[in-house]
């Protein structure tokens, strides 16, 4: 039987996009049932050990939703985030997992309807990179 949803874990930062991600419920945004959020006070406090752990637990990909310029943490917080990100891309190569499963993405507060898309596309990236 063929998989119908990805494995996803969501990084979400409490003030901005975790609240665009309650809206996409409330509004009945339909996205897979298999997306599993853990909400940050700031995308540049995640650390790459934590990315590449949710490998090691199975999640086909790990998509950081980032503040972008509304982070209340500092201007630089996506730059920050970008660095982290380069850093676990390293890693990933360095363990034969593909980078692309791996995303990251601005996603302001009222952004539901982006947030369902951009999780939508990285679900059919991860299902038909596990077939090849």
């Amino acid at each position: 039987m063929e998989k119908k949803s990805a494995r996803i874990l969501v990084f979400s930062t409490e003030k901005i996009s975790d609240p665009a991600i309650d809206m996409a419920g409330l509004l009945k945004l339909h996205y897979p049932p298999t997306v599993y959020t853990i909400a940050v006070p700031c995308s540049s406090g995640i650390k790459p050990r934590w990315i590449m752990h949710a490998y090691d637990k199975g999640f086909d990909g790990v998509f950081i939703a980032a503040d972008g310029s509304d982070c209340t943490y500092g201007e630089t917080c996506t730059e920050k985030t970008g660095h982290i990100v380069g850093i676990t891309h390293q890693m990933m190569k360095e363990k034969n997992i593909d980078p692309a499963r791996l995303r990251m993405a601005a996603i302001c507060s009222v952004c539901s309807e982006s947030f369902v898309k951009q999780i939508k596309s990285f679900n059919q990236y991860l299902l038909q990179s596990t077939k090849s």
